[in-house]
């Protein structure tokens, strides 16, 4: 069974700080732009379901981050802070006047969550999908986690290989058993390359999953949240991240959430982590009420 598209999609290469970046692109060049933020190990085609279900015309920019889908792998340590510049650098090419609307899902959400308390004059709505800030592991700290960085560095990590791009899809579903299969299929052609002996990895650089060699702290990003001016939606998976995270901590989740000016919460129903995935329909709803068609 084959997912069928109902909103196909372009992708084209840009020079972005010395890398080639893939962007791929939906909707009619005239239309008001959203920049779409995919997460950890994943690809911009993540976001097709949510595409498929919006109702008004819009013109979707979505990157595949450095060392994700078909943009330039470093094959070597990341630097998180890259993705700001790399998004300031994609705006700039894309957007280069005024506000622009973003959307990201976890990671990406991470990243756009910051860069609108950086830039706070680039950002007219900011939209972020089951990601509120991380939890740091209270039994590390900083010369343990440099010291797991380092150790990282002896060798490259080893990439996971699937038998085939049917297998991939099979363990997408046992990762997400709300994934169907239809689904399943379509992610697996975005979210595997072929390698030479014939087996599907992950497109997604290994090096990635090396540890970072700075402890997490989440009153860095907190201090960037208060400086983000615009409209905030935070759509909340029932059961992904935020809630496995916060859900017996409350209090922690407001103090979050209380940092951004303007924040509103939706807790999306029966669903995972990802949401774009398994309620595609309900985030894009949530979306276009909040996405103001006539800014940006």
């Amino acid at each position: 069974m084959h997912y069928t598209v109902l909103k196909p999609s372009t992708t084209e290469r840009v020079p972005v700080r010395g890398l080639e970046y893939n962007v791929r692109r939906w909707g009619p060049a005239d239309a008001p732009k959203v920049f779409l933020l995919h997460g950890w190990m994943d690809t911009s085609a993540t976001f097709q379901f949510v595409v498929d279900a919006l109702r008004h015309d819009w013109q979707l920019i979505a990157p595949d981050w450095r060392g994700y889908g078909e943009t330039t792998r470093l094959h070597r340590p990341y630097w998180f802070p890259d993705y700001y510049a790399d998004l300031e650098a994609l705006l700039a090419h894309y957007a280069p006047e005024g506000p622009v609307r973003l959307v990201g899902h976890s990671m990406g959400a991470n990243i756009a969550g910051i860069y609108a308390g950086l830039r706070p004059q680039r950002v007219a709505r900011l939209a972020m999908l089951d990601f509120i800030g991380l939890k740091a592991p209270a039994d590390i700290d900083a010369p343990q986690q440099l010291g797991r960085w380092l150790d990282a560095q002896l060798a490259p990590p080893p990439a996971r290989a699937y038998a085939d791009r049917a297998a991939l899809a099979a363990r997408l579903r046992v990762a997400n058993p709300r994934l169907t299969p239809a689904r399943a299929e379509f992610l697996c052609r975005h979210l595997g390359r072929v390698r030479t002996d014939g087996q599907v990895e992950i497109a997604g650089d290994p090096w990635h999953k090396i540890p970072s060699p700075a402890v997490y702290r989440i009153e860095d990003a907190m201090a960037c949240w208060r400086l983000v001016r615009a409209p905030a939606l935070m759509l909340v998976s029932a059961e992904g991240y935020v809630h496995d995270r916060f859900g017996d901590e409350p209090e922690e989740l407001q103090r979050r959430i209380d940092c951004f000016a303007h924040a509103r919460v939706v807790t999306v129903p029966d669903c995972g982590h990802n949401l774009q995935h398994d309620q595609p329909e309900v985030v894009a709803a949530a979306l276009e009420d909040f996405l103001d068609r006539e800014t940006a």
